[in-house]
Order: C-alpha cells, then structure tokens, then sequence
C-alpha cells in the first residue's frame, strides 16, 4: 500500500455525495438511516445492510421502536409559521411523539428549545428514551413571540421494526482486520455527521483499489446503540481479529486536525495516529480519552477492549457550530474532506507497512555502487541520502516501521520508498511482518 496521494478531486467528490446525503432526516433508527445506506451501497455495492428487530436486547440496551417522522409545524397566534421541518429538519426534536395540540405561550416554553448564545442557530435536540415533542427555533424567533394560542402538530409514529447498520470487508492478504467505523443517525448537520460517512466511503473506495495485508471492516451505524448492536452481534470475532482501528467523526472543516488515542494507550492505532498526523498536521490536536464522546465509548470499553482510536478535523463540542443548523455545508468544504481522507489513508498506509527490517552487513553500505548515490548533489538529495543512512543506522531488527520513522525523524511518506530501495538494493532484509503491538 502507498505512502503519500495523487488524488486532489476527492474533497469534491466526497462534498457533492454530502450535498446528496444532506436533506435526509436520519436518527437512530427508521426510513432516513435505510435511505442513507441505500445511497452509501450505490456507491459501495459489498456493503452489507443488516436489521436488529425493536425490542431485542442488546447487551444493557434495548433497540428502540422505529420513528417514522412526517412533518411538524408550530404556528403563532396570527397564524404566522414559527417553525416548520420542512424548511430545516432540525426544527423538531428528534425522536418526536405525534401531536396535534392549541396551547398557550406559557405553555408551550416547556416544549421549546433555542440557544441564547447563537441567537441566530437552530439547536438540534433530542428525546431518543423518554416520550416527548418539541421545536426548535432560534432564539431570536423565540424572543418574537407573543401571548397567545399556538398550534403544535407534529405528524410522527413510533412503530415496532428494525434498527438497520451496514458493513463492508475488503479483504487482505490476512484475516486480521483494521475497523473505520462512523455513524449516520444524525438529521441534517455537515461535520458531526456527513463529513464521517463521506470521507469513510471515500477510503473504502481507495483500499478496495490497493494491494492490502490487511483485511479492512468499514462500519456504518447509528451512534451509540447502532455500535453497541453490532458489538452484541460480532464481539468475538472482533475482538479475535481487530489489530487496530478508527472512528470517524467531524472530519470535514478546515480548521484543524484532531486525535484522540484509545482507551488504553500505546496500540498500533495510538502510534500510527500520532506518526501520520504529525506528518500531515504538525499542529495537529491530541485529546485525552476522558474527552471521549462518539463510538470509541462502546468500541473501547472494558470487556470489548478494541484498539479503536478516533481521527477528526476539529473534534465535536469544540467548534461553535456543533449541534446547531450552523454545522452545514458551508462549514465542511471540500478541502476539509480532502484533508481529513488524506489523514486517514496516511494512516492506514502506515498500518499496512509496518513491519521490522534489518540491515545486512555491519558497517555502512556502499550506496554508490548499489546506484543509490546520487552523481549530482544537490540540498534535497543530500536530505535523501542523510534518510537514507539514517535507515541503515536504525534498521537493526529491533524497530518496526513506525518507531523508525520516529527515531529518525523522518516523514513515513519518504521513508517508505527509499526503505523499498535498499530492500533491492540488498542492503535491508525483513526479518518480521506487520506489527500490533
């Protein structure tokens, strides 16, 4: 697998299949995440699209009933529309009981939602295990509105069916597995939803294209309980086969980079991460797990213990824009998507590649005669060499691919190839395969 990308339209791509993926009205379970996956599989034709019934025990959990979620429209006292899903699906609260109801002002405050601070945004709220209805408006509508009788109506039932997920399995060389899995339970916002699924699909279609030791397990669910059913159905098998692995999530703005290791520290996901993020951000972000906040809860947790890590742009809760109808397709851009892919397939090349190589003979090689000198010197060949010599001092049969990089403070993307070349040189010699540990 390669180290380093010629693929510039990736960013359009991916941000023209968000624009696609946008108006959907998803939440944990119903018609919105099937048309979601429906769309993924169009692109993805392995994907595999599974059911979880309502009611089945999931661990601690129960899969919830399926909500089916028309329309809803609050209108004033003069018969002015407040808020209307149709225009912003956000405009109710997720997971909304149906309602068909006049109340007054005072009454319908303990049903409206808005945030003093973004007095411009939308707030996007739920009520997924409590039965309730609301709207959300923004709150400089809300400080408009005036005593009097409103009408709520909220067309919506909840119905017993199916909770849905998807996978896909490319294949390696091996059946041990490397996990990307991301989340599409939430309505319409652009990096805390959109952003994972896109730059996800983007490099399944990318590793399906390589030549791979790993097996890679693409994972498409809804937050939380869409995890927690997939763990229920597979734990061990996963925790069998996974070596290493990622959650994907707000990976779409142009910000920053994010990283946050997984629970226990120290796997291939933690080292990887930080050697391919200081690679393509420097300046990257690194977030302690007890920040956690997406699926690494589930992946992670004690009696599952995966080495799931979690790559973002800037991470969830720390932009302004999270959870409000600010987080939109303004926000993700096609250069942000373009990076975050970057960072991800970084990352898994540096997976793929990591094995220990040993240097052949004592003292330095002759790199000259192996026609590995160049005949004409210049400032970037000189750095070339200095890699090079820098490999052969560290190459010692006790250094995997990410420690040298490391060691020798060289960019993974450089060392691979001149790695390659004293392999047919033969100066280095692999002594082990691809390392976990």
């Amino acid at each position: 697998m390669p180290l380093g990308f010629d693929t510039p339209s990736i960013g359009e791509v991916a941000h023209g299949r968000a624009r696609d993926l946008w108006p959907i009205c998803r939440s944990l379970t119903g018609p919105g995440v099937r048309e979601t996956l429906a769309y993924l599989k169009a692109i993805l034709p392995g994907l595999q699209i599974h059911e979880v019934a309502s009611g089945t025990k999931v661990f601690d959990w129960t899969v919830p009933r399926e909500w089916h979620m028309r329309s809803g429209r609050l209108t004033g006292p003069d018969g002015k529309i407040i808020a209307d899903f149709a225009d912003n699906n956000l405009h109710v609260v997720g997971y909304s009981v149906g309602v068909d109801t006049e109340l007054s002002l005072e009454d319908l405050q303990g049903h409206l939602y808005s945030l003093p601070d973004q007095p411009e945004a939308i707030p996007y709220i739920t009520s997924y295990y409590n039965p309730h209805w609301g709207f959300c408006v923004p709150q400089q509508v809300r400080d408009t509105m005036q005593p009097g009788t409103y009408r709520a109506v909220i067309d919506a039932d909840h119905v017993d069916g199916v909770l849905n997920y998807a996978d896909l399995v490319v294949p390696g060389k091996t059946d041990e597995e490397v996990l990307i899995s991301t989340y599409v339970c939430h309505p319409s916002m652009a990096n805390n939803e959109l952003s994972g699924p896109v730059v996800a699909t983007a490099v399944a279609e990318w590793i399906a294209a390589q030549d791979n030791h790993y097996t890679y397990r693409f994972v498409f669910v809804p937050e939380t309980i869409g995890a927690i059913a997939y763990i229920h159905e597979r734990l061990e098998a996963l925790r069998a086969k996974t070596v290493a692995g990622y959650v994907l999530t707000c990976i779409g703005d142009d910000r920053s980079y994010s990283f946050m290791p997984s629970r226990e520290d120290g796997t291939l996901s933690d080292r990887a991460g930080r050697l391919a993020l200081a690679s393509v951000a420097p300046d990257y972000e690194e977030y302690s797990f007890l920040t956690r906040g997406s699926d690494e809860r589930q992946y992670c947790s004690p009696g599952v213990d995966l080495p799931i890590a979690s790559i973002m742009r800037t991470k969830y809760t720390v932009y302004p824009e999270y959870h409000t109808s600010l987080d939109d397709l303004t926000l993700v851009t096609p250069s942000g998507l373009q990076g975050g892919f970057e960072a991800v397939a970084q990352v898994l090349a540096i997976i793929d590649n990591n094995r220990v190589w040993k240097i052949k003979r004592p003292c330095e090689p002759q790199l000259g005669a192996r026609g590995l000198y160049p005949s004409v010197s210049t400032k970037n060949k000189a750095r070339q060499v200095r890699t090079l010599l820098n490999i052969n001092a560290y190459a010692d049969g006790t250094r995997d691919f990410i420690d040298l990089c490391q060691t020798i403070e060289a960019d993974p993307a450089e060392v691979l190839p001149l790695l390659h070349k004293l392999i047919d040189g033969d100066v280095l010699e692999e002594v082990a395969g691809p390392t976990v540990a």
